[in-house]
């Protein structure tokens, strides 16, 4: 096949506009054109008035000399030959295989890495401290309902990870020569997600769909002969001379292996603190901290798409923005769901955590992302335990902040930038549940970090039009962007210096969603697989 990259066509373009295109582009008759799969397709809405689809094509032809067409084209980059994305599996497991590996944690990295496991014959055990997806959802929506917190199900904990009560985002800026994250999309396609998720530059698929999903992905794994625990906590991971023998569960089971894959997240604080205890080698690393900024979504779609706002191809219009403030912090936006609600995610007793998420319709009146700024590690005196530290003293002021009944402390932009409190909500209401209550919210974060969101907001204001609107509205806290902690491991995916131990996705610091967690999940899996082997 040949590849056609920037296709470019105007937004309301023919269905036969591609296959002229393509015609034309190459010099043939429409007899040897074959078919066109679309590997891609995005959008330029830089004008907003004026929006083009980007297309990525993989075209079949017949009678037409490949090779010469694309010697003809050497000197034009947008035709290739069309590069083989099929998956191809690393290893096989022998039939008398007598060890077992482990997986730690079941969201996105953990359900990858069991799933190619078992794909390659491994039989992998998965150990998930939280409850099956179903049951989890259960927990989650009564804490929202009732503010009944159950801390080993929730928002971060159970299987699913924290990417199921999510926007369920599938774009990443990870470099992917391999396409792995094609084959973390086409297992959920094969799951019940939308086909468009192959293509589309940014896909996504809500939570409703992911839980149906995960459940038939833990059924596939348990065919291929997987086995899958739910609430079940390990205690402690067994070290010996530098090499792990296995696991230890909250119950008092030990579970032998010396493979042991670490995809707990980054939200599992008592592991970590168990980890660094060990002696394992963790590393500070760098976070953000901040709010939930909700518009109405009608202001973002006017402000991104003007007369086409509301086209179907377009759907609800998102946002990316990055601010470089006087301080020397940076602002940005973090986790956009279009069309979404805020919600209450903590894992943790009086304390206050906020998320986004989103359904597949996208059909909720408000858009909301993460507002946050970054903090380094030497903010937090370069002590990975120091970071989990200041997440906790945030979340917990939060909880104060808002009555001490899981309620958000919230605040309109206008109030904010001018450092007032005003007890009301203007045009956008709040869509945090269980409830928000308006108070000041300058003393929630700290002091640099109010400083360089006031500044932000009104620069964003100049890209996005309202933006900074005195009726936006802002919810805290937001800090469970990413992990505190890096768990060091080697180009073998091994701890630096406990072999057996694969940390990955989001908790060891190696990811930052659901795509590139799947992705480094089957990294670890492909890991795994050849040590096994070659032991």
């Amino acid at each position: 096949m040949i590849r056609i990259n920037e296709v470019k066509l105007p937004l309301d373009h023919s269905e036969v506009a591609l296959h002229d295109f393509v015609i034309n582009k190459l010099s043939i008759n429409k007899d040897q054109l074959v078919d066109i799969h679309i590997f891609k397709r995005g959008y330029d809405a830089r004008k907003k008035n004026d929006i083009y689809l980007i297309y990525t094509l993989d075209v079949t032809l017949k009678d037409v000399d490949e090779e010469q067409l694309l010697t003809t084209f050497a000197n034009d980059h947008h035709v290739k030959a069309s590069p083989d994305t099929s998956y191809k599996y690393v290893a096989q497991a022998p039939e008398n295989i007598t060890e077992r590996p482990i997986v730690i944690g079941m969201g996105p990295c953990g359900l990858f890495t069991g799933l190619i496991l078992a794909q390659m014959g491994f039989k992998p055990i998965i150990l998930e401290r939280g409850k099956s997806v179903h049951e989890r959802a259960k927990d989650t929506f009564r804490f929202w309902r009732t503010r009944e917190l159950n801390t080993e199900s929730n928002v971060q904990f159970g299987e699913g990870g924290a990417g199921t009560f999510s926007d369920g985002k599938l774009y990443s800026q990870v470099k992917d020569p391999r396409f792995l994250g094609l084959k973390v999309k086409q297992e959920f396609v094969a799951a019940g997600a939308p086909a468009e998720i192959i293509y589309v530059s940014k896909p996504h698929i809500g939570t409703y769909k992911l839980v149906t999903m995960v459940e038939k992905m833990r059924r596939k794994i348990i065919e291929l002969g997987g086995e899958i625990r739910f609430e079940t906590r390990v205690e402690e991971i067994n070290i010996e001379d530098n090499q792990v023998s296995g696991v230890t569960l909250s119950t008092g089971e030990v579970i032998p292996s010396k493979h042991v894959a670490l995809a707990i997240g980054h939200s599992a604080r008592d592991t970590f603190k168990m980890l660094h205890d060990k002696g394992v080698h963790l590393e500070a690393q760098s976070f953000s901290v901040g709010f939930r900024i909700e518009h109405k979504q009608e202001t973002i779609d006017a402000a991104r798409f003007g007369k086409n706002a509301g086209h179907p191809l377009l759907g609800a219009a998102d946002y990316k923005l990055v601010h470089h403030c006087k301080n020397g912090r940076s602002v940005y936006s973090f986790c956009m769901c279009p069309g979404g609600v805020v919600v209450a995610a903590t894992s943790e007793l009086e304390s206050v955590v906020t998320n986004g998420m989103s359904q597949y319709s996208r059909s909720e009146r408000n858009a909301n992302s993460a507002i946050v700024v970054g903090i380094s590690p030497q903010d937090f005196a370069n002590d990975p335990m120091q970071g989990i530290a200041l997440q906790r003293k945030l979340e917990r002021n939060a909880y104060v902040l808002g009555g001490s009944t899981y309620d958000a402390p919230a605040q309109c932009v206008g109030d904010f930038l001018a450092g007032k409190t005003v007890s009301q909500m203007g045009d956008v209401e709040p869509s945090y549940k269980p409830n928000v209550k308006f108070t000041d919210l300058s003393s929630s974060l700290p002091d640099y970090a109010i400083e360089a969101i006031r500044e932000a907001l009104p620069a964003f204001n100049k890209k996005i039009k309202g933006f900074s609107n005195a009726d936006s509205m802002l919810t805290g806290v937001e800090t469970r962007t990413s992990s505190p902690v890096q768990i060091k491991r080697g180009k073998d995916f091994q701890s630096i210096n406990t072999k057996g131990l694969y940390p990955g996705g989001e908790g060891a610091g190696y990811a930052g969603g659901i795509l590139s967690a799947g992705i480094d999940g089957i990294k670890v899996a492909e890991a795994i697989a050849l040590d096994m082997l070659n032991a």
